[in-house]
């Protein structure tokens, strides 16, 4: 028969990670309903491979079976094969994801998935190898018995019922909306939000399963990022003072900061380790992590006030600012993991690997005569004995990834020197050997500018200003800019908020996490410049989240928007066998829980109270689910806190926040705070209604003018506020007075 698909079709895409594997034998077509449509023409079965420019696993397997020229000839002659970019299509990713986690109980990437013509899939699995290995399939052999099945009328229905089978258990999981009875039999309403308690319980839980060794949660195998784990150990600390609670949460950001998971050389956080220790990581560098992990990091700085965290923070977000700003403001996404081998390395002893191909962690890597090339003795020795550079390393290849394998002190005391001149030493030996790295070949850039990881990147660098003394906000301001003129049109017919931006190709329309993240960043750079127009730009998002996402019938906020509404997401949409909701947190945090949480802030710029009801019916419809696993759902925790609660506030009366002021903010633990600047007076907080299309005054800003033509402060929690202060010590007292009575 002929082949259903003629040729690759993956170079008229933008993705990069579609652009790698363009030139495969294999004849890959983009997602979208052109591709499912062969399928029925040609009546057979559709593989779908997902993944992403950086993801090691996904270069084996390409490596392994889609360049290879007689694996692509069974896979052209029997499938539809489509790739997919999980980035760019995180509803298809989503829905897949879940199937292999239902039916596997785990998942990954490369997912690989086979289907039916309608996008129903059938078989699933991540990474299958070329031959069988161990308890895997290899992947050529797998596809001819499964080219055979369909070929069989008996085994076809059998492929189609497990299909419609696992697309329903999708539906059950993604799209479930619980219809609890809300009228007792007294008449009273029974339905309300979680409770106050799920915070402790979080924590609680977090803390059953904290590696008291080595920091993090879990006692083998990888080691993953949690930073909502360690936010709600924090944040429980501070309400109950449980020392185990705030240990917990140091000793993971200690383990982290001190492996090799963090770039010990050149700042900036790798994806997860694959050892309990933190040594050894994958290598590439996500935007997501690098902005989630310094907001923990600062957070940890204010409430413990170790210097070493701001130290990371830094580093983190200056990683960021160097190596992943696009020249407009905005941030790129990754960098891949592997890279070639700086000149004169070789491969392991067999002398088989080629020095010209991308090898895993080779940018990052040392050896120590590498070491020994850059600096002279002492400071050579010294530096091998901080970072644990030794022979025959703790990597591939006898290269060592670097770790803190030896504090100051204890390397002050071996040399009877002072902490201080050790120190001095040492910063002189990184930057050096930082130097030095730069002249090495470097890893590829996904150059993608996705709205929903730059909104968090927004708020990362929006909070960090006033902390560390650096310009950060102006920083967030620029990317948040970038973000509302490129890829937000409030006239486009597909929505107002694009998914990503590369190279001036606009791909969209945007999802739940873009319009949640972005609007939440835009919430943070007017909390932390006093600049209206980002706040009006954070209740325009939220007005189109409202209406292309919340659903007033389910309770509940959707990933996708409504594809019955007019019009369809995308006219390429493809078949998606379900409506994913976000509930859990996972590499970012969950987009229903951030979305309520945002709306609940922002009620507070609104005079209707629209906001703050469909946050609260958010967290009351899945009030079940969030008290059964609290720690899964950390972000839909805070949202449900701020609901009970209303957070934090601290609107300030002041034509312009005092330097110290900012100060005090910055060195403050004050969780989930929503700092609410406004005009000392009232004509000039009348002319802000204007420019803000407002027309009364907020409730957070209404009343709340400056004492005296001096900066003032009202502290409210619990929907309760503190008397006008003109002292912004004496306002967070209030705050303090008002815990030690709860």
């Amino acid at each position: 028969m002929s082949q259903p698909t003629e040729r690759n079709r993956l170079d008229g895409e933008a993705s990069p990670y579609l652009q790698q594997h363009a030139d495969n034998p294999v004849n890959w077509q983009p997602w979208g309903d052109e591709a499912f449509e062969r399928a029925r023409e040609h009546d057979v079965p559709v593989f779908v491979s997902i993944g992403y420019s950086s993801c090691h696993w996904c270069h084996v397997m390409a490596e392994e079976s889609f360049e290879d020229e007689s694996v692509a000839g069974v896979v052209n002659e029997s499938f539809v094969p489509i790739k997919v970019d999980r980035e760019e299509r995180p509803d298809v990713d989503s829905t897949f994801m879940t199937v292999c986690q239902l039916v596997t109980g785990g998942g990954g990437w490369p997912l690989s998935a086979w289907c039916t013509p309608e996008g129903k899939p059938f078989y699933v699995g991540t990474y299958f190898p070329p031959e069988p290995r161990q308890n895997h399939p290899g992947f050529r052999g797998l596809c001819e018995r499964i080219a055979d099945s369909w070929s069989d009328p008996e085994q076809r229905e059998e492929m189609k019922r497990r299909a419609d089978q696992w697309a329903e258990s999708a539906r059950d999981e993604l799209e479930s909306v619980p219809t609890p009875e809300t009228v007792g039999s007294d008449g009273e309403d029974t339905a309300s939000p979680p409770g106050d308690d799920l915070l402790d319980t979080a924590a609680a839980a977090a803390l059953r399963g904290y590696d008291e060794e080595h920091g993090g949660f879990g006692s083998g195998g990888a080691k993953f990022p949690m930073p909502g784990r360690i936010d709600l150990l924090m944040r429980a600390y501070a309400g109950r003072g449980r020392d185990a609670l705030l240990s917990a949460a140091t000793g993971t950001l200690d383990g982290m900061a001190n492996g090799g998971m963090y770039d010990q050389i050149g700042g900036g956080f790798h994806r997860y380790a694959v050892d309990r220790q933190w040594t050894v990581p994958h290598f590439e560098k996500m935007l997501y992590d690098n902005a989630e992990l310094p907001m923990a990091y600062l957070d940890g700085y204010r409430l413990a006030g170790d210097p070493a965290y701001a130290r990371v923070a830094s580093e983190s977000l200056a990683f960021l600012d160097r190596e992943l700003r696009h020249e407009g403001g905005a941030f790129f996404s990754t960098l891949d993991a592997r890279s070639r081998p700086p000149e004169g390395r070789r491969g392991d002893d067999t002398g088989d690997s080629d020095e010209d191909e991308d090898v895993e962690g080779a940018f990052y890597v040392w050896t120590p005569e590498e070491v020994d090339a850059v600096l002279d003795e002492p400071a050579a020795s010294l530096a091998k004995e901080r970072y644990g550079i030794r022979s025959g390393g703790n990597f591939e290849r006898g290269t060592t990834v670097p770790t803190i394998a030896a504090s100051v002190e204890e390397l002050a005391a071996d040399r009877d020197r002072s902490p201080d001149e050790v120190r001095e030493a040492l910063t002189a030996a990184r930057t050096a050997l930082f130097d030095a790295r730069e002249e090495r070949p470097r890893p590829a850039r996904d150059e993608k500018v996705l709205a929903a990881w730059n909104g968090r990147a927004i708020s990362a660098f929006a909070r960090a200003g006033d902390t560390l003394g650096e310009p950060y906000a102006e920083i967030a301001r620029e990317a948040l800019e970038f973000c509302r003129e490129r890829l937000y049109d409030a006239d486009r017919e597909t929505g107002a908020l694009a998914r990503r931006w590369l190279d001036g190709d606009v791909r969209g329309p945007g999802y739940l996490d873009d319009y949640a993240f972005v609007a939440r960043g835009a919430l943070d750079v007017y909390a932390a410049t006093g600049d209206p127009e980002p706040l009006g730009f954070a209740l325009e998002l939220a007005d189109a989240l409202v209406d292309e996402f919340y659903d007033a019938d389910d309770g509940t906020i959707y990933f996708t928007r409504d594809r019955d509404a007019d019009g369809t997401p995308d006219d390429d949409a493809g078949p998606l066998i379900a409506r994913p909701q976000e509930f859990t947190d996972r590499s970012t945090p969950s987009s229903l829980g951030v979305a309520a949480e945002t709306l609940a802030l922002l009620d507070g710029f609104r005079t209707d109270g629209e906001l703050r009801e469909i946050a609260e019916r958010v967290v009351t419809t899945h009030a079940d689910r969030i008290r059964g696993s609290p720690l899964e759902h950390a972000s839909l925790v805070r949202a449900a806190n701020v609901v009970e609660t209303g957070g934090i506030e601290v609107t300030i009366a002041a034509d312009e926040v005092p330097d110290d002021w900012r100060e005090t903010l910055g060195e403050r633990y004050l969780p989930g705070a929503l700092v609410a600047p406004r005009p000392a007076t009232e004509d000039g907080l009348d002319e802000w209604l204007d420019r803000l299309d407002m027309t009364a005054a907020p409730q957070i800003w209404a009343d709340r003018g400056a004492t005296d033509g001096e900066p003032t402060a009202y502290v409210c929690e619990g929907f309760t506020c503190s008397p006008p202060r003109t002292d912004l010590d004496a306002a967070l007292e209030w705050l303090e007075t008002r815990e030690g009575s709860a």
